[in-house]
Parts: structure tokens; sequence; C-alpha cells
């Protein structure tokens, strides 16, 4: 067998596993969605907090509980050290506010 068919092959393998893998997320998707509208329903009520996306600053942690400068607390001319305050934006009730 030549490399390049062993190559087809493993590539034919990982987009057949690819291909199953969703159709296996919308199977789950579908058999849970009444579990997770009643979830999302109780989130509403009880008015919960966001969901802790990253785990190491406190101010990516819980977003929309941040302030402006929990970033620079310790240092204020310093830059924000943590790789996911780069990638998470800032909450929306910052954004839209007024500098003073």
């Amino acid at each position: 067998m030549r490399k390049s068919n062993i190559y087809l092959l493993y590539i034919a393998v990982n987009l057949t596993l690819i291909g199953l893998m969703f159709v296996h997320a919308s199977y789950v998707r579908q058999a849970n969605g009444p579990y997770l509208n009643e979830k999302s329903s109780m989130v509403r009520s009880f008015e919960l907090t966001d969901l802790c996306l990253f785990t190491d600053a406190r101010y990516t942690r819980h977003p929309s509980m941040a302030d402006r400068h929990s970033a620079f607390q310790d240092v204020p001319m310093s830059f924000d050290h943590f790789p996911s305050g780069s990638v998470m934006p800032p909450p929306p009730h910052l954004v839209n506010r007024v500098a003073h």
C-alpha cells in the first residue's frame, strides 16, 4: 500500500469521525431540549449570575460583575497579564457608559 493511500484513508476516517461527532451533538441536543429549557427558565426566574468562563482572574470569571479598573487593581499603569483578559470583551454595561 502506498503512503498516499494510507494518508487518504487516514483523512477519510477522521472526516467520518468528525461527521459522527456532529450527528451525535445534534442527537444529544434534541434529547436534552426540554431539560435545557427548564434550566434556562430557572436561571431567568432566579436571576442567577453568568457562567464562569475563565478561572485565572476574578474579573474574567464573572464579566457582568467587573468594574472598569479591576484589571489594573495591582498597578494602575500595568497591562493585563492574563490571556483571557484579551479574549473577553468588557461587559455591555461598561461599554455603553460615558467616561467621567
